[in-house]
């Protein structure tokens, strides 16, 4: 490589991060802090690394978007049939990190993950740019493909077969959302004297925490 990447590094300086801060309630708290992200401009502000567990063993990571947080628990919605689907029928649990590199900031979130509601996903789904609603029918998300011209095909016999139809949810396509367990905050700070600030759900209670960095 061109460069020596043990020497990549920064010193941070994010804001100074407390409990009093934080508060009771580390849901709430995100929002503050997802608010902040995008009135900083941050490009896609609710983009998340999703990370389930594979029945292989291995954990297995992609780039998500948060398309809301209902009740206490974080929606994003996906082909069911594909590999993060399939990992999550499997293994219900899942984590969940934010990472704002503008602000210094990381979210770090685990918890149990269920289908969301159906009619939610219905209204949802209809919102979406109709190519993106005909890219959810042909994709057979996560399986091989011979070539981007088969998929192109695909996409344009679909499209041609469905001239001013509404083109709804498919079955095999919705929601899920995430309980979450655990929440960290981790605020970059000068000398790698990082603020983490931990939320651990006890007995229905949030419970909070300062780890060491």
């Amino acid at each position: 490589m061109a460069k020596d990447i043990s020497q990549i590094r920064r010193d941070y300086s994010g804001q100074y991060l407390n409990e009093k801060e934080v508060g009771n309630d580390p849901v709430k708290f995100f929002e503050k802090w997802f608010e902040e992200a995008e009135k900083a401009n941050i490009p896609d502000a609710n983009a998340f690394n999703l990370s389930t567990l594979g029945n292989d063993g291995f954990p297995d990571g992609r780039i998500v978007l948060l398309k809301g947080v209902e009740d206490g628990k974080f929606v994003f919605y996906t082909n069911f049939n594909s590999k993060k689907g399939r990992d999550i029928e499997d293994t219900p649990k899942a984590s969940m990190t934010f990472h704002y590199k503008e602000l210094d900031r990381q979210i770090r979130i685990q918890g149990t993950v269920t289908r969301h509601n159906e009619a939610v996903a219905d209204e949802y789904f209809l919102s979406r740019p109709i190519k993106s609603r005909i890219g959810a029918w042909i994709s057979d998300q996560s399986e091989v493909i011979p070539s981007r011209v088969f998929l192109m095909r695909k996409f344009a016999e679909y499209s041609l077969k469905n001239v001013g139809k509404q083109v709804k949810r498919p079955e095999f396509w919705g929601g899920y959302a995430l309980s979450p367990v655990r929440i960290e905050f981790w605020q970059g700070r000068p000398s790698r004297l990082h603020d983490r600030i931990r939320f651990r759900l006890e007995n229905g209670e949030w419970r909070i925490e300062r780890l060491s960095p």
